[in-house]
């Protein structure tokens, strides 16, 4: 999607089965926040997602990340699209005893009657 002003500027993660690819993505200003990217990936009319500002690491060697002003990626290449400004959860032995305790609450919450 061109840059103009009915688009917002959005930095991903692009996983694919052989790359990760960091960039931005531009989205439709008038699309519900919550379903801009998935939006943007079922559109039928278009089977590349154009990224600005790419960089492309190979998960196969430790070569340096390449770096693009403009790529376009096919989207059944994708297998996941994540905005790069949630944080990605490391699992680890605090985070899983930080999951178990949220279960726990959310269990005992589910099982007080309603006012």
């Amino acid at each position: 999607m061109a840059k103009n002003a009915d688009t917002v500027p959005i930095e991903v993660f692009i996983l694919t089965k052989d790359h990760d690819i960091k960039g931005t993505v531009h989205v439709s200003k008038y699309t519900n926040t919550n379903r801009e990217l998935t939006d943007l990936l079922n559109d039928k009319d278009k089977r590349f997602i154009a990224v600005t500002n790419a960089e492309i690491m190979s998960k196969n060697s430790s070569a340096a990340p390449r770096k693009y002003d403009f790529l376009e990626v096919h989207v059944d290449a994708i297998l996941l699209v994540h905005p790069s400004n949630q944080v990605i959860f490391k699992e680890t032995s605090k985070a899983q005893e930080d999951i178990q305790r949220f279960r726990e609450l959310r269990n005992r919450l589910s099982q007080t009657k309603p006012f």
